[in-house]
């Protein structure tokens, strides 16, 4: 193996630890704001808020690699796909930490207000979203193009969920005008978990775009 060889597997080797680095911790920053906001934890909610700032500095030193890498050591095949897919799945890891971000805001807006009950299960919602972050994140360590598929899948599952709580805001509202801004609040931490389940999506469709060269968004058949 040539000196060049050798210093595109390294550097490349090192955007796979940063990327997974990444990955676990927007888990955890999404595992949090969800807590919190189930939990009414308001410091555990600033917590996920301030640490923001980190993520999104490791964000655009991960952007900076790959393009680094881009052009010192010009990829082909394999590696090219890998390095764009990072790219993407980068990006998409920092706009789900920004919706941790609003869902935490909103647990710190809710921790002062009177408890509401609604008929939804939002804690459900959000496990299943968790789940699907987890599940693009495994199938992209492990190249899974038939996990990274069923998560894309469950996409649909938690759209149906979102209009399902838009329904159940609706008619609270109608008989508790009272805790509007409450049922408001809530309804937008499930729209925030909806557009969580649509970039990993994205990062799913990725993994498969890194598996097999195929670009299946915009409905392109899978």
């Amino acid at each position: 193996m040539s000196r060049h060889a050798i210093h595109l597997e390294k550097a490349i080797d090192e955007l796979k630890h940063l990327i997974l680095s990444l990955g676990s911790d927007v888990e955890e920053s999404v595992r949090l704001s969800v807590q919190s906001l189930d939990q009414r934890k308001p410091e555990q909610a600033k917590e996920v808020i301030a640490a923001d700032y980190a993520i999104d500095q490791r964000e655009v030193y991960i952007e900076e690699e790959c393009l680094k890498i881009l052009a010192l050591h010009q990829p082909v095949a394999n590696d090219l796909r890998l390095i764009i897919a990072i790219l993407k799945i980068n990006n998409d890891l920092e706009r789900i930490a920004d919706l941790s971000v609003n869902i935490a805001k909103r647990a710190v807006y809710l921790s002062g207000e009177a408890k509401v009950d609604l008929p939804f299960d939002l804690q459900k919602m959000a496990e299943k979203v968790q789940s699907m972050l987890k599940r693009s994140l495994d199938a992209m360590v492990n190249r899974d193009e038939k996990l990274a598929r069923r998560v894309c899948e469950d996409d649909d599952e938690v759209d149906a969920m979102n209009r399902e709580m838009y329904v159940c805001v609706e008619q609270a509202i109608k008989k508790d005008i009272e805790n509007l801004n409450s049922y408001i609040q809530l309804l937008s931490a499930s729209r925030y978990l909806e557009r969580m389940a649509d970039h990993t999506t994205n990062i799913a469709e990725d993994v498969i775009y890194l598996v097999t060269g195929e670009i299946i968004r915009h409905g392109n058949p899978a």
